[in-house]
């Protein structure tokens, strides 16, 4: 089962993978290099967290009224990078 990963410095990033070592070698691939602090930084959340992150970070502002369909958008998502920082997009 795929898990939730959020990373906040020095970059956001909202990650779906299978392991904290696979969000890690995602996050660095496609968003920062590893400084030495990413294995602290990173955090397994929530389903819930994820979906409640997701609506914040994306700027939907109805997401609250599509929260099951976001849910299920974020269940059925392939692993990667779910949301990356708005200054290196």
């Amino acid at each position: 089962m795929m898990k939730f990963f959020e990373v906040s410095d020095p970059y956001y990033s909202l990650i779906k993978a299978n392991t904290k070592e696979d969000a890690i070698k995602t996050y660095i691939e496609g968003v920062a290099d590893d400084e030495g602090n990413l294995n602290k930084e990173i955090q397994e959340v929530s389903l819930e967290h994820a979906v409640k992150a997701y609506i914040h970070r994306t700027g939907f502002e109805q997401g609250f009224f599509f929260k099951d369909e976001i849910t299920n958008n974020l269940k059925g998502r392939e692993e990667g990078i779910v949301v990356i920082d708005g200054h290196l997009s």
